[in-house]
C-alpha cells in the first residue's frame, strides 16, 4: 500500500501511545520486522514551535526509524500549519493530526476528539496544513464523540476532499475511552465513506488472527497496533507472515524474549541516559513479563531498578528463579505456560467477561484515562 508517494513494506502500523512509542520502542519493533509505518507520540504543536525540550525529545528520530510520521495536536490553525512545516524540516515522511485523543487536557483546547464535532472548522485547519507542506498529511480519529454522534464517516469524506492522504480510525468513541469492544461496523462505515485514500483500522489487535479479522470484516487497507505491540513486540513480523501466507509462525522462545528485552533496555539508556532510562523502563519491563510464565518476582524487582547493573542483576535473579518451573531443556512445563491472548471481539458472546479480565490493560501514564 501507499501513503502519498511512499510505498510501504507492509500494511501494518505502530499506533502512537503517549509515553510509550518513543524512539527506543520504535527501533526495537522495527528491528524485529514486519512493521510498515510508525508514528511518534502526540506532540503539542505550540510546544514544538517553541522548541520545548520534551517536544523535541518526542520527535527525536534516526535514519533507521523510517518511514515515520509526527503526530500533532492543537486547534489553532496557524500553530498547526507552522508546526507541520517544522515536521517537514525535520525530515519525516508525513504529518499526522490527532483527532482521536479523548484526554481532557487535549480536548479542552479544541484538539483530539473535539475536532470531530466541528467539521467545517476542522476542514479549514487541515486545508491550511496541507497547503503549507509537500509531505503527506494524515489524520487519526475515533468513530465519534459518543454513540449518538458517530461523525467519523462524514469527517473522513471532508478530509479526503481537502487532500488528506490517509485516515486512521480507532473503532471506539471518545465516550468509550478504551472500554468495551471495538466496533468493526463503525470502521467499515469509514472505509465505505471515502473514494480512494487508505483507511487503517485500529483497536483490540493483540494477535495476527485479530488483525486479519479486522481487515476481512471492515475492508480496511491496513491495521494499526498499539497496546498489542507492547504485549508482543513480534506481532508485526508474525502478522505480516500470517496475512501473506495464512500460516502462523512460532512465537519467540524465552531466550529471544530476554535478548530483545535487553536490547530495548539498552536503547532506553542510550537515549535517556542510564538513570532516567532505567527509571522509565520500569513501566516497560512488565509487558515483556506477560509472556514469561510465572514472573511476579521479576515484576517486583524491575520496578526498583536505577542502573544497568540493577537491570542485569534483576534478569539474572529471575532466570535462576524461573528454572524451577522448567524442564531439563529450559522450557516451561505445560501447567505454567501463559494463556493465549485473543482480542475480545473475536470471542463468543458468552466468553466476553473472561476475555475482558485477560485483556491488555491501558498502560499507566499519560494515556491512562483514554
Amino acid at each position: 500500500m501507499r501513503i502519498g508517494p511512499h510505498e510501504l513494506s507492509s500494511n501494518l502500523f505502530l499506533s502512537p501511545l503517549a509515553g510509550y512509542t518513543n524512539l527506543p520502542m520504535r527501533l526495537t519493533v522495527r528491528e524485529l520486522g514486519g512493521l510498515g509505518w510508525a508514528t511518534t507520540d502526540l506532540v503539542n504543536a505550540r510546544s514544538l514551535l517553541e522548541r520545548n525540550r520534551i517536544a523535541l525529545q518526542l520527535v527525536a528520530t534516526s535514519p533507521e526509524d523510517r518511514p515515520l510520521a509526527i503526530q500533532l495536536f492543537g486547534s489553532v490553525p496557524e500553530e498547526m500549519r507552522d508546526a507541520a512545516v517544522v515536521c517537514q524540516e525535520l525530515g519525516v515522511q508525513a504529518v499526522d493530526i490527532n483527532m482521536g485523543c479523548p484526554v481532557r487536557k487535549v480536548v479542552n483546547i479544541g484538539g483530539g476528539s473535539a475536532m470531530m464535532t466541528e467539521l467545517d472548522k476542522t476542514a479549514r485547519l487541515v486545508r491550511g496544513m496541507i497547503a503549507a507542506v509537500k509531505i503527506p498529511v494524515t489524520a487519526k480519529m475515533r468513530l465519534g464523540w459518543d454513540d449518538d454522534n458517530l461523525t467519523a464517516p462524514d469527517l473522513a469524506r471532508v478530509l479526503e476532499d481537502v487532500g488528506v492522504a490517509a485516515i486512521f480510525v480507532h473503532g471506539r468513541t471518545r465516550a468509550q475511552g478504551f472500554s468495551g469492544t471495538v466496533n468493526l461496523a463503525g470502521i467499515r462505515a469509514v472505509v465505505a465513506a471515502v473514494k480512494s485514500i487508505p483507511v487503517i483500522g485500529n483497536g483490540d489487535i493483540t494477535t495476527p488472527e485479530a488483525a486479519k479479522h479486522m481487515r476481512d470484516e471492515t475492508g480496511c487497507a491496513g491495521v494499526s497496533i498499539g497496546r498489542g505491540a507492547f504485549y508482543d513486540p513480534w506481532i508485526f513480523r508474525r502478522t505480516e507472515q500470517y496475512l501473506r501466507t495464512g500460516e502462523l509462525g512460532p512465537e519467540p522462545d524465552f531466550a529471544e524474549r530476554v535478548r530483545v528485552l535487553r536490547r530495548h533496555f539498552e536503547r532506553h539508556c542510550e537515549f535517556y541516559g542510564e538513570a532516567q532510562g532505567a527509571k522509565l523502563f520500569r513501566k516497560v519491563a512488565p509487558w515483556y513479563a506477560k509472556r514469561f510464565g510465572p514472573a511476579k518476582p521479576f515484576k517486583q524487582r524491575m520496578i526498583t531498578i536505577t542502573s544497568r547493573a540493577d537491570f542485569e542483576a534483576a534478569v539474572a535473579e529471575y532466570v535462576a528463579w524461573r528454572a524451577q518451573f522448567c524442564d531439563e531443556q529450559g522450557n516451561l512445563l505445560p501447567k505454567f505456560q501463559p494463556a493465549p491472548m485473543m482480542a475480545t471481539f473475536m470471542r463468543p458472546e458468552g466468553e466476553r467477561d473472561a476475555a475482558e479480565r485477560d485483556a491488555i490493560p491501558v498502560p499507566k501514564g499519560p494515556v491512562e484515562v483514554w
